[in-house]
C-alpha cells in the first residue's frame, strides 16, 4: 500500500500541485482494478490502479468517457489524469468522485438519456480503437454490416479465447460455430449504428448530486441499440420506469425479444470465459434455442 500511496501522491501532484492529500481509502466494487477514494484539502478524487495491463488500458476508458461526454446526452465523471504505463509499471486513472442520493426521477432520466445517447450514430459498425471489457481485450474495427461486426469482432474472438481456456466442450463449441455461420438468419444486418456504452450493467452507472445519473466504465462502440438493452436485462435488469422512459425517446423494436438472448449470449460468454462453468448452462440454453 505504501508504494500505491506514493503513486497516487505523484499523480495527484501532477494535476494539482497545491493539493494536500488527507485520506486515501480503498473501496470495493470492481473485479479488475484497485480503487480508492482520495480526499484532498480541495476536492475528492476517484482513483483506479492496475498493473501488468496494456499501455492503453485506461486511455481506452478515458477516450470512451470523452466520446460520451461530447454527445451532451448524459453525465460522465471528469477525467483528470491517466497514464500509458510501460511494462510492469502501474496504470492509473483519476476522475471526479461521484456521490449522491437517487430521486424518483433518477432512473427515468437515466432511461431518457441512454436513449438520447443511442440516437448518436455512425455510418459503420464497430470502433476504431481496440479496447477492453473487464480484463479481456476487445479487437475493434469498423465494418459495413452489424452481422459481420457482431460475428467477427464479438463472438469469434470469444470462441477462440473460451476454447483455449477449456470453457467450450465439443457440443458447445460446434453449436456456437454453427450459430455464427447462420447469424444473418437471426439478427439484422443494417440496424441504426448507435453509440453504445458497451458494458451497461447496474454497477456501471452512479447517482450524483441532485439525483443526476452518471455513466462510468464504458467499452464504447457503434452497434444495434438493442444489444445494449439486452445486457441491461441480463443480471437483474433495470427498473421498469427506465425502459418506459427509454422507449418514449427511442422506441424499442418489436423483434427485440427475438434477438435479446443472442445479444445476451455475448456477455454470458465473457462471464463463462472469466469465471467458469457457472455460466455454462445459460450459454447452452441460448445455443439450444437457436441451433
Amino acid at each position: 500500500m505504501n508504494r500505491l500511496k506514493r503513486i497516487i501522491h505523484e499523480a495527484i501532484e501532477k494535476i494539482n500541485p497545491n493539493a494536500a492529500i488527507q485520506t486515501i481509502k480503498p473501496i470495493s466494487g470492481g473485479d479488475i482494478n484497485q480503487a480508492y477514494r482520495v480526499q484532498t484539502n480541495s476536492t475528492i478524487y476517484f482513483v483506479k490502479i492496475n498493473q501488468d495491463v496494456p499501455s492503453n488500458f485506461f486511455k481506452f476508458e478515458a477516450n470512451g468517457i470523452q466520446l460520451i461526454k461530447d454527445t451532451n446526452t448524459i453525465a460522465v465523471p471528469y477525467v483528470h489524469y491517466y497514464n500509458e504505463p510501460k511494462q510492469h509499471e502501474h496504470a492509473i486513472l483519476i476522475m471526479d468522485w461521484i456521490e449522491g442520493q437517487a430521486t424518483a426521477k433518477t432512473t427515468i432520466e437515466l432511461g431518457q438519456q441512454i436513449a438520447s445517447l443511442h440516437q448518436h450514430s455512425h455510418s459503420m459498425y464497430g470502433y476504431d480503437q481496440d479496447g477492453f471489457i473487464g480484463s479481456l481485450s476487445q479487437v475493434n474495427h469498423f465494418t459495413d454490416t452489424w452481422v459481420g461486426y457482431f460475428r467477427d469482432y464479438r463472438l469469434r474472438p470469444l470462441l477462440h479465447i473460451a476454447s483455449e481456456r477449456g470453457r467450450l466442450p465439443y457440443e458447445r463449441y460446434t453449436k456456437l460455430e454453427k450459430l455464427m455461420n447462420d447469424l444473418d438468419n437471426w439478427i439484422p444486418s443494417f440496424p441504426k449504428a448507435s453509440l453504445l456504452h458497451g458494458d451497461l450493467w447496474g454497477g456501471n452507472w452512479l447517482t450524483g448530486a441532485n439525483g443526476k445519473p452518471y455513466l462510468i466504465d464504458p467499452a464504447v462502440f457503434y452497434g444495434d441499440h438493442l444489444f445494449e438493452l439486452a445486457f441491461t436485462e441480463l443480471f437483474g435488469g433495470f427498473p421498469d420506469d427506465f425502459y418506459k422512459a427509454y422507449n418514449e425517446v427511442m422506441p424499442i423494436e418489436d423483434y427485440y425479444n427475438d434477438v435479446k438472448p443472442l445479444y445476451q449470449l455475448y456477455y454470458l460468454l465473457i462471464h463463462l470465459t472469466l469465471f467458469g462453468e457457472g455460466y455454462g448452462s445459460s450459454v447452452d440454453r441460448i445455443l439450444h434455442r437457436y441451433v
